[in-house]
């Protein structure tokens, strides 16, 4: 089989993480394509994320590597298993390899965290409001259906046996930014009550009064797995988007996060009693937000 031309970001990923660990032993190619009795162009292409990796062979590299077994050893085991053959293939007619990149490191992680300053997160929007965004770059009504369905599929890691856990953290600005009009605001931050429902889902509101630290930052998403080494940070810009695989780059955006969440608001927490609420909390402050709509 020839070497495929746009690998997906799982397979580019492990190939990294193999090329790293290879200079990391200081192995040369030739000596890695003897171990798998393969030629020098395949470890290259391995690497780049072009060809598979037999799972014997994977482990052999490995273990020659000095990778000791653990979280981290299991997981780019599990990698190279994979196919990426989910739901989200049925959607290759329409959706961009980043954006299928995307759903399938969805479904492989256990823990996301995210920060919007100006939009709902996509996994929290009600089909109205996403319809209302997507419109606003797309023209064709076909495509914003599928995209739309895309987003909503997406949505389904939330629930199930055994869900991501969800923590987000949402600038006030998207709150009253009038997305689809008033009516679609009122049902968006209304779902944003319900979803908070959901043991795994964690909402915080970044005030206005925090400052500018958030302006400062723009739309992320991490994502967490069995072991740190494997997480990935997730940036999205209008042209493209960006995948972030370096533990210096992983450090700072994780502290990013955590100062985020101490600056903004206590989490929404809609089963709590009125009075409970003794000081503003992103609950009162999107229960505020939805009476003035």
């Amino acid at each position: 089989m020839p070497p495929r031309t746009s690998p997906s970001e799982r397979q580019r990923r492990l190939g990294a993480e193999l090329r790293k660990l290879r200079i990391q032993a200081g192995m040369s190619g030739d000596a890695a394509a003897e171990l798998i009795q393969a030629e020098r162009t395949r470890i290259s292409h391995i690497e780049s994320g072009r060809v598979d990796v037999p799972r014997n062979g994977l482990y052999k590299l490995l273990r020659a590597y000095g990778c000791p077994e653990g979280t981290y050893f299991d997981g780019l085991m599990a990698m190279a298993q994979e196919r990426g053959k989910g739901w989200w293939g049925e959607f290759s007619d329409t959706i961009g390899p980043a954006a299928r990149d995307l759903a399938e490191l969805e479904s492989r992680s256990t823990t996301l965290r995210t920060q919007e300053p100006l939009f709902i997160p996509g996994l929290l929007q009600t089909e109205e409001y996403s319809r209302a965004v997507l419109s606003e770059t797309e023209n064709d009504p076909q495509r914003v259906d599928r995209y739309v369905e895309f987003r909503l599929a997406r949505q389904r890691i939330l629930a199930g046996d055994t869900p991501v856990t969800f923590d987000a953290v949402v600038h006030e600005a998207a709150l009253h930014a009038h997305v689809g009009g008033p009516k679609v605001m009122r049902r968006q931050l209304l779902r944003l009550m319900e979803v908070s429902r959901l043991p795994n889902v964690t909402v915080r509101v970044f005030p206005y009064e925090a400052g500018a630290y958030s302006a400062y930052s723009q739309s992320f998403a991490i994502f967490g797995g069995a072991t740190p080494e494997l997480d990935t940070v997730y940036l999205e810009h209008p042209t493209h988007s960006i995948f972030l695989r370096d533990g210096g780059q992983l450090d700072e955006y994780a502290k990013m996060f955590e100062r985020l969440c101490k600056l903004a608001l206590a989490p929404v927490d809609p089963e709590s009693a009125p009075e409970a609420h003794k000081s503003r909390d992103s609950l009162s402050l999107i229960q505020h937000v939805m009476y003035t709509l």
